[in-house]
């Protein structure tokens, strides 16, 4: 049963136990679909139940059965929080999940290039950035936006790009 992680636990609120998550989805309300969690402490993962849900600005507030003072609350300060692949939501059509495009083969069109591998999708500008490692081992961060990205074919671990003239200069030979 594979893990995805959804947020970090990054303080406690007041004296009931509640605790503070900085969430890493674009649907903060995601939470109130969920009825646990799982917390990782040291490498061990441990299932809470969701008792309640509420927002506090752009950070969500949970409150977690078992979890009922300040005391127990500050030691799930710095956690990770996760579901199971059985809990994610069914996504909008050109939508992916990050998981599923690391690893995928990027192409360049035009040129009939491969490109090299996505490694990682950065999600803290106006667009994500596909990561991608080249087979001569350099870093190529390509926008995911329509003027680069022509196609996403999950199933095949494929992504088709047109890339502008000089993109790639020096980036993939070997």
């Amino acid at each position: 049963m594979e893990k995805i992680k959804i947020g970090k636990i990054v303080n406690v609120v007041a004296l009931r136990g509640e605790v503070k998550v900085y969430h890493y989805s674009d649907y903060k309300e995601r939470f109130e679909e969920l009825s646990e969690i799982l917390v990782e402490k040291k490498n061990k993962f441990t299932e809470y139940k969701i008792q309640g849900v509420r927002y506090q600005k752009d950070m969500v507030i949970l409150k977690l059965k078992g979890v009922d003072d300040r005391n127990a609350a500050e030691l799930l300060k710095e956690c990770d929080i996760y579901i199971t692949e059985e809990d994610l939501r069914d996504l909008p059509e050109d939508t992916f999940y990050v998981k599923d495009l690391i690893g995928c083969r990027v192409f360049d069109e035009p040129s009939g290039t491969e490109v090299g591998e996505i490694t990682d999708v950065l999600q803290n500008t106006a667009q994500d950035i596909y990561q991608v490692k080249t087979a001569a081992g350099k870093e190529v961060l390509i926008p995911a936006v329509g003027q680069f990205v022509k196609e996403v074919k999950i199933e095949e671990r494929l992504v088709i790009t047109t890339l502008i003239p000089g993109f790639l200069d020096g980036a993939i030979e070997a």
